[in-house]
């Protein structure tokens, strides 16, 4: 289904296989959905796994997007991606080749089974902030009004999160694949 095009913030992750390589592709498919716009991305962080120890690390990035899609459509959307990579459905606390959150959809607050936005640990995870901040260092959150960079000063302790590859780097080599 096809609503206004609305201003929508994801995120990406993944920490098994190429993990550079994943996200490119995954911002490839997001690229060749019709009823998506990438507009920018973040640079690739790298990140401790936070709330399962016994995993490797993570590369995460955030994605700025605009899309017709109403957030249940999208999200079908994105679980497609994962599944077009092989990630196993219901698989939060092991390795995956790629993990797709809708972080913000617009000034959206939804709150169902399947699908909360904002993400519900959207203000917990440095990984996810500081890729967002990059992006838009004035972000509000849509609930609170709150600026996320007051969120990202909050997290105790501070977690791991790594710049290591600039965002233009990555526009480079996902037009190369």
């Amino acid at each position: 289904m096809a609503a206004a095009e609305i201003k929508t913030y994801l995120g990406l992750g993944s920490n098994l296989g190429d993990k550079q390589k994943n996200i490119t592709q995954a911002l490839n498919h997001l690229r060749s959905n019709p009823y998506i716009t990438l507009i920018r991305h973040s640079s690739i962080y790298l990140t401790e796994p936070v709330g399962a120890s016994r995993q490797p690390d993570f590369f995460n990035c955030a994605v700025e997007i605009k899309t017709t899609l109403f957030p249940h459509s999208l999200l079908e959307a994105v679980k497609l991606i994962e599944a077009d990579m092989k990630r196993p459905p219901d698989n939060h606390f092991q390795p995956r080749p790629i993990d797709i959150d809708i972080l913000l959809y617009g000034s959206a607050e939804i709150d169902s089974l399947d699908l909360m936005i904002p993400h519900s640990r959207l203000t917990k995870r440095a990984f996810v902030l500081t890729p967002l901040l990059e992006m838009n260092p004035e972000l509000v959150h849509p609930v609170s009004f709150k600026l996320l960079k007051e969120y990202l000063i909050e997290i105790k302790p501070p977690q791991k999160v790594e710049r290591i590859v600039d965002a233009g780097d990555i526009a480079k080599s996902s037009k190369k694949n």
